[in-house]
């Protein structure tokens, strides 16, 4: 509780919403002695799964949260989107997001929040009482909402993100050194506002713990050399959101969530040269980096991470797929995908998922025609530089999955038995007590 609300003596539901990037459920429930306070959460309220969304992705997962809408509506599918009508890509940021955001509600229902470190909100807002955006921000200084937050986050040694280019360092001292700086500060940040602002909702992203997973998630599930430094980082995390919940008051609820869960990478796949040795891609000359690059003769294109899309007429600018054989060609190209094995002869696609049963809404007209979601070990990149072999290995031995995000809550009557990111914004709307008039893709949890 907040000084503020000391003072008015407020008791209106309040929500803190602290997210934890790529955070599996299974970690939590394998290590109740590293969780021991998300494990005593789950007693005494509630926890478990909470299903990612297509793609698993952050870029496209945490619009998606914080509307509760699918990318269709939100018109963000990932970490670089195609312009509508040209081969041109982008990074999506927050002015992208098309879709309402949850502290923007908030805001229209003559409440306050405060929101920190949130993915994909860049530049700030000013409609909410404070911002500070974080990943895909530049730097803190035009990250921040404000010149008083800037300079309170300054004195904190606040930083947007951990370094992840020392990760690819193959001591990884320093790395795990930046990630617990960054840890540190980040928790100080949230104190300071919890205990300052005068806040109907809180909503903060740990980001640091995605990093520690691309890097170290390998070590900890085989026993590798980083194991215990990436558990010790997780007990950490895990005093630090005991010391939240502790500082909160019984008319605040406090929801810890993960965007997508984590597993261990063996193999990066170079989705786009699959697709040329194939056939389905070709380029217009030797040099070439990117998606307008490729020639008149391509039939598919793939962007991160796992999506496909067919060069189709009418849609691509220059587009060689007829409308009339659309179907006949995806599902050729589905055959040529379900057929892709890794070096150890798994089949790399666990699932692959047709747009149109996952993306709807009035921004769909950038909507990959299909999506693999990948078996565990295997990572989709999709440049357009061109690889050597479609199967390569990089720094990183941690990757995105879908099944296994997870939701805890100190309230006890959330129902989580099919819960998805969906939920979440129609849920804290509920516990606040917000009227939306709107639609969602998801429900409140509240049973």
């Amino acid at each position: 509780m907040g000084l503020f609300d000391r003072l008015r003596g407020d008791d209106d539901e309040r929500v803190v919403f602290l997210g934890i990037d790529g955070v599996p459920l299974d970690l939590v429930e394998d290590h109740p002695d590293v969780f021991e306070n998300l494990t005593d959460i789950a007693e005494t309220g509630s926890g478990g799964r909470l299903e990612s969304i297509v793609p698993p992705e952050s870029s496209a997962c945490w619009p998606s949260l914080t509307t509760g809408k699918n990318p269709g509506a939100t018109g963000v599918y990932g970490f670089q989107d195609r312009e509508v009508d040209s081969y041109e890509t982008y990074v999506p940021l927050g002015r992208h997001v098309k879709a309402t955001r949850l502290w923007d509600r908030v805001t229209d229902a003559g409440r306050d929040a405060t929101v920190l470190n949130v993915p994909v909100t860049f530049p700030p807002s000013t409609r909410v009482q404070r911002m500070v955006s974080g990943f895909l921000s530049p730097d803190l200084e035009s990250a921040a909402s404000d010149d008083e937050v800037r300079e309170t986050l300054d004195g904190f040694d606040y930083r947007i993100d951990v370094n992840a280019k020392l990760g690819h360092d193959d001591d990884k001292t320093e790395f795990i050194e930046n990630a617990h700086a960054t840890l540190d500060a980040r928790y100080d940040a949230f104190s300071h506002y919890l205990d300052r602002d005068d806040w109907d909702l809180f909503f903060g992203v740990f980001m640091s713990t995605d990093r520690v997973n691309h890097f170290l998630f390998g070590d900890y599930a085989t026993d590798g050399e980083y194991k215990e430094e990436f558990l010790a980082f997780y007990r950490e995390l895990d005093g630090y959101i005991g010391e939240i919940r502790d500082s909160l008051d019984d008319d605040t609820t406090l929801i810890v969530a993960s965007d997508h869960g984590f597993t261990r990478l063996e193999w990066e796949v170079n989705c786009n040269q699959f697709l040329a040795d194939e056939g389905w891609l070709s380029y217009a000359a030797d040099d070439h980096d990117a998606l307008t690059d490729i020639d008149d003769e391509t039939r598919a294109y793939s962007l991160i991470p796992g999506r496909f899309y067919l060069n189709l007429e009418g849609r691509e600018p220059n587009g060689v797929v007829p409308e009339s054989e659309y179907e006949a060609t995806r599902e050729e190209l589905i055959d040529d995908l379900e057929s892709l094995t890794g070096p150890d002869g798994r089949q790399v696609c666990r699932r692959i998922v047709k747009g149109e049963t996952v993306f709807d809404g009035d921004h769909d007209g950038i909507a990959p025609d299909l999506v693999v979601i990948p078996a565990d070990g295997f990572d989709l990149k999709s440049g357009f530089s061109g690889k050597e072999a479609v199967f390569t290995e990089g720094p990183r031995n941690g990757m995105h999955k879908f099944e296994n995000s997870l939701l805890y809550s100190t309230d006890p009557d959330l129902d989580l038995s099919d819960a998805n990111l969906f939920d979440v914004t129609p849920t804290v709307l509920d516990l606040l007590d917000v009227e939306a008039d709107d639609e969602f893709d998801g429900e409140s949890l509240l049973s």
